[in-house]
């Protein structure tokens, strides 16, 4: 009896337990409710969008997205037509640099022949050089120039000089349009000497660089003014090199093609830009080479 009085009071302890609990979790409703009630109450018309307005401002977003993309399209295209537009320019100034030293070489050729007609079958050019077979100014294994060809040297130094002028820098630059209207500048004139494959590749490398060299100095010993013609870095053109008999022109088995290898020549090479700001400069300096303006 007293175990079941006892059960009883548990019980009704339980359940006093959960009512209690239940109210409170009632209560706690009802407050959130009445604060929900008081923000709500709070909100102004101005500070709602009307659905329809929402749509709109969505659609409106929508458009302007899709006009940015076909306006970064229309951007990128035009600048890629821009660069294909200035690789043409470059690449329009290059063709034109190239024919003018084909033109200058082509005029040294034509002055020199015409100088000393027996050079027909001795000066030619090939691929951006004035070629001169060796042992039409040297003798087999001498160094030194012939004394009936020295005076042909000193004429390519007499036209070589008046040339360059109109395509270099420094006091001795004299630029025309009627001269050189592609604004082309020379960045060396080489002057290279060679041998054919007889002997030991040392001799032949000192005896074509003494070829080079005494070429060089029979050219400014006529025309000393040659050394004032600059290039884009404010070096003098002039250069020479020594190749030994490393770039034969011809076959060395025969004794024909052994005196074509035995040769000087006289390479052009020209500036080369990289883009058409240094096409736009390059030209702005020809033009104040007129004064005398020596780049650094």
């Amino acid at each position: 009896m007293r175990g079941a009085t006892r059960r009883l009071a548990h019980e009704e302890e339980e359940e006093s337990a959960f009512v209690s609990m239940t109210d409170l979790t009632v209560s706690f409703l009802f407050i959130v409710i009445i604060l929900l009630a008081f923000f709500a109450s709070q909100l102004k018309d101005d500070q709602t969008v009307p659905l329809s307005e929402y749509r709109q401002i969505e659609r409106e977003r929508d458009r302007l997205a899709t006009e940015n993309v076909s306006l970064r399209r229309e951007v990128a295209r035009l600048e890629d037509e821009l660069r294909k537009e200035r690789m043409n320019r470059l690449q329009t100034y290059l063709t034109a640099v190239s024919s003018e030293r084909d033109r200058i070489l082509r005029i040294l050729r034509d002055r020199l022949v015409v100088d000393f007609p027996e050079l027909e079958n001795i000066v030619s050019i090939e691929t951006g050089a004035l070629r001169f077979k060796g042992d039409g100014l040297f003798k087999t294994d001498r160094w030194q120039l012939a004394e009936d060809k020295r005076r042909v040297v000193t004429a390519i130094a007499t036209r070589l000089n008046e040339l360059l002028p109109c395509y270099t820098f420094g006091k001795a630059a004299r630029w025309q349009a009627s001269c050189n209207a592609a604004g082309a500048v020379i960045e060396a004139v080489q002057i290279e000497g060679h041998t054919d494959a007889s002997g030991q590749d040392r001799s032949n490398f000192s005896l074509s660089t003494e070829r080079a060299v005494e070429t060089l100095f029979a050219m400014i010993g006529r025309e000393p003014a040659l050394l004032d013609n600059r290039n884009s870095a404010g070096q003098p053109v002039l250069s020479v090199a020594g190749y030994g008999r490393l770039r034969p022109v011809a076959d060395n088995t025969s004794e024909r093609g052994r005196a074509t290898n035995r040769r000087i020549d006289l390479r052009v090479i020209m500036y080369t830009p990289q883009s058409v700001e240094e096409v736009e400069r390059i030209k702005d300096d020809l033009r104040r080479g007129l004064a005398g303006t020596v780049l650094q």
